[in-house]
């Protein structure tokens, strides 16, 4: 076949197989970044929805835990950390792409497995904290086997 004078090669093997794309390790670290973000909000908005936490929000204290300025300070940083990691992840250099996502990966997990055993926790966090820690052990699995060139 000919198109715009150039020979294109067909071949009848290869008719109907879908292209499998490799995709570049920085877009697999972001989407999964993301993805992660995506489990804190859900979680997050999920916990409303337990009785009697809308009214402790409202007088300040959760569990026992009082809320003040600087746990809302710290949480928003902590909960900013994900996006930062998006465009770290599309941009930085793959030696320190590699070592950056590891290092914050760990300390999410640390952070996950620490939430998931506060007290009031209820089963259904569970669920989020599971897909937290799979996430982010898939994050740290791309990031240790980054290949020496992409192509």
């Amino acid at each position: 076949m000919m198109i715009n004078n150039k020979k294109i090669i067909t071949s009848k093997k290869t008719k109907g197989l879908l292209e499998d794309a490799k995709i570049n390790v920085k877009i697999k670290l972001a989407a999964l970044w993301v993805a992660l973000m995506f489990l804190y909000i859900y979680a997050d908005i999920k916990a409303i929805f337990q009785p009697g936490i809308i009214e402790q929000i409202i007088a300040g204290e959760v569990e026992g835990i009082q809320i003040t300025p600087i746990l809302l300070w710290a949480s928003a940083i902590l909960m900013s950390i994900p996006g930062v990691m998006v465009l770290l992840s599309l941009t930085l250099k793959p030696q320190a792409n590699r070592w950056i996502n590891i290092t914050v990966s760990v300390f999410h997990i640390g952070l996950a497995v620490m939430l998931t055993f506060m007290p009031g926790t209820w089963a259904y966090s569970y669920i989020y904290s599971i897909g937290q820690i799979v996430w982010l052990v898939l994050i740290i699995r791309y990031a240790w086997k980054w290949p020496n060139s992409e192509g």
